[in-house]
């Protein structure tokens, strides 16, 4: 079997980084998260939108997904910034993440006194989580231990002729040996039910796969109903996917499914959910890619495969986002972005089977440590919770 070399967590998982999320639990805080991680080295700031003014299943989305980024264990420590008043209370995020083993601690700024006092505070207690992790050595692991997100953006043609199959061979290499990698993106899935059918474990993953991909349907119907067909308000694929060569969701849909290669979906995970077993699962996540790409890492990916025939340069606080372009051009366009150029495919340079090893071997030379092109130039913009119907 495979190994990489990563960081034991108390929980018995491996990280392939070893930094400090500090995690505000409202909006609110989002300042002093960000001047408290701006002070320390190896510390990672999350702010977003919500926390409060949440109700329901929306409410308990931002929990679950705070949480969920937390206890992943590219994290070593995490440190949440409360205010006081909200309705995710910083005690209580602390304490789910706190399940995982790892070193947690919690300030309000209402307690502390206010922005200053809490910075202050909070300052002195990451140093202090930098200093434990200072400590901490890269051991061997096996590559079972890997969780592998999957996603696509900024999709052309190349990306279902080359990229997507490239990636899959190495997703299939991966589940071989008892790791585990999430294929999500449910909006851009419509039109592969027959091949869900055949590749799902038992009859009732398929089941869950088809009720997903049938709420999706159903809220994109409701969405667009008050637009004409043709108009861009309307449309499921993007002005750059037109442009790309990608004439449907259906065939974006045939194209992208190849990137979770060709073995059986093992389950179905909810968003941002943790799995309790290895194996390929289909994430019922849908919306932009920031929304898809939190999921994936509040459920555990440590790092997470993006394929891009148009190219992009986003990358995911704390896990690594290896690009891999089926398009040569854009690949030579923006060399400072792409990774891997599983172009040279179409180009006739290397064969899909050389492709796919390439991009596995890549995958574990990252989790040993290898920065990524968008971690080496500090890309961070792909973390968002999504709503609880972001499709």
């Amino acid at each position: 079997m495979d190994q990489i070399f990563g960081f034991r967590r108390p929980d018995g998982s491996f990280g392939i980084r070893n930094h400090i999320a500090v995690i505000p639990s409202v909006f609110c805080a989002n300042h002093a998260v960000k001047l408290i991680a701006n002070q320390v080295g190896g510390a990672v700031p999350f702010p977003h939108i919500n926390g409060c003014g949440q109700h329901g299943r929306d409410l308990q989305q931002t929990i679950n997904t705070l949480a969920g980024i937390g206890k992943n264990p590219n994290f070593g420590a995490v440190l949440v910034i409360g205010l006081g008043c909200e309705r995710v209370q910083a005690q209580e995020l602390a304490g789910l993440i706190a399940q995982s083993g790892k070193p947690v601690r919690y300030l309000n700024i209402q307690q502390e006194g206010g922005t200053l006092k809490t910075v202050q505070a909070g300052v002195r207690i990451a140093r202090e989580f930098a200093a434990l992790l200072a400590q901490g050595q890269r051991e061997p692991c096996p590559v079972s231990k890997l969780v592998l997100g999957l996603k696509c953006g900024g999709t052309d043609a190349t990306s279902g002729i080359a990229a997507n199959p490239a990636l899959g061979l190495a997703v299939d290499r991966l589940i071989d040996q008892g790791g585990t990698a999430f294929l999500s993106e449910l909006a851009e899935l419509l039109g592969t039910e027959h091949i869900m059918r055949r590749r799902s474990e038992t009859p009732e993953v398929y089941q869950r796969i088809k009720e997903e991909l049938s709420h999706c349907e159903a809220v994109l119907e409701r969405m667009t109903r008050d637009f004409t067909r043709t108009s861009e308000q309307a449309a499921l694929v993007t002005p750059g996917n037109f442009e790309g060569g990608v004439s449907s969701v259906s065939e974006k849909a045939l194209g992208g499914i190849h990137k979770s290669g060709s073995r059986k979906f093992t389950g179905v995970l909810d968003y941002a959910q943790r799995p309790d077993r290895t194996g390929l699962f289909l994430m019922a996540a849908a919306g932009d890619d920031s929304d898809i790409a939190t999921s994936l890492a509040a459920g555990g990916a440590q790092i997470i495969a993006f394929t891009t025939g148009r190219g992009t340069p986003t990358g995911f606080p704390g896990v690594p986002v290896l690009k891999i372009t089926g398009n040569s051009q854009t690949f030579h366009n923006m060399e400072d972005d792409i990774d891997l150029n599983a172009g040279e495919i179409i180009d006739g340079t290397m064969t899909l089977d050389q492709a796919g090893g390439s991009i596995y071997q890549e995958l574990l030379a990252v989790a040993s440590g290898r920065l990524t092109k968008a971690e080496a130039t500090g890309h961070d913009e792909l973390f968002s919770i999504g709503r609880y119907e972001c499709y």
